[in-house]
């Protein structure tokens, strides 16, 4: 059994798309909409974690990506994201914090009685930008960041990797095996006590030999598409590693 030849698409977790997400056209529109998809699911445990109930959180999420999708990518927050500027994850997180405290804003504003010109998100953004990471410069100052914030990583981590297996099972789906994918995927996603490579083999009419060869090259190839959908998320590729580690040891910790 071989590997299928790489895809010409990767998934949309990426700079690239941030770009072309920007401006009117019905494409950047799509664009903008795949990326809220894809980073629903870390703002919103995100939300989870800062104490609010689910419903909040999830209200709270839908508003955010509502602001986006509604403003264009132009004149939301996502508007300043620049591939120089450091990585995405940071600059995500702190447009999600900036929203908050719009969303505090007003609130008190409401208390007092009203009257004041709610700011954007871009007003609230530096001109310049300091370090690698100066996208955190858009994050509001919060005493239990250091608890939270690695709760919104662990999901941008799993965000990641969800994106990773589904093109890598669009890739078998178009060389017509996708029921292999299906029974290889439990040595991707940690489940491989579940089913032993001797049953896999068997459900494959493979020897055990060439299932053994068939997991060592689909990891291989899941390493190096991660590697390159984090790539596309920072301002420098030497910095690949660094960030696969970091991924990791949050993941690890849960």
């Amino acid at each position: 059994m071989t590997t299928p030849e790489p895809a010409n698409t990767f998934a949309p977790t990426r700079w690239s798309l941030i770009v072309r997400a920007r401006g009117e056209a019905p494409a950047a529109k799509v664009a903008l909409g795949e990326l809220c998809a894809t980073y629903w699911q870390p703002v919103f445990r995100y939300l989870l974690a800062t104490g609010r109930d689910e419903d909040t959180a999830r209200e709270l999420t839908q508003e955010f990506f509502a602001r986006v999708l509604e403003r264009g990518a132009d004149t939301s927050s996502f508007a300043g994201a620049d591939p120089r500027r450091g990585r995405f994850r940071s600059y995500l997180l702190g447009a999600v914090k900036h929203f908050l405290a719009d969303q505090r804003d007003h609130e008190l504003r409401q208390k007092r009685g009203g009257g004041i010109t709610p700011k954007s998100l871009d007003e609230a953004r530096p001109s310049t930008w300091e370090g690698a990471d100066s996208a955190a410069g858009l994050q509001v100052a919060d005493p239990n960041a250091a608890l939270v914030d690695p709760i919104f990583d662990r999901h941008w981590a799993l965000a990641l990797m969800a994106q990773t297996l589904a093109t890598i099972e669009q890739e078998f789906a178009a060389a017509d095996r996708a029921p292999q994918f299906s029974v290889l995927k439990p040595w991707l996603v940690g489940e491989s006590d579940q089913l032993s490579q001797t049953a896999a083999a068997a459900q494959l009419g493979l020897s055990e030999s060439a299932v053994k060869v068939a997991i060592h090259r689909l990891r291989k190839r899941f390493r190096e598409m991660i590697r390159r959908e984090i790539a596309q998320t920072l301002p420098d590729p030497a910095l690949v590693e660094e960030e696969l580690r970091y991924l990791v040891e949050v993941l690890v910790r849960g």
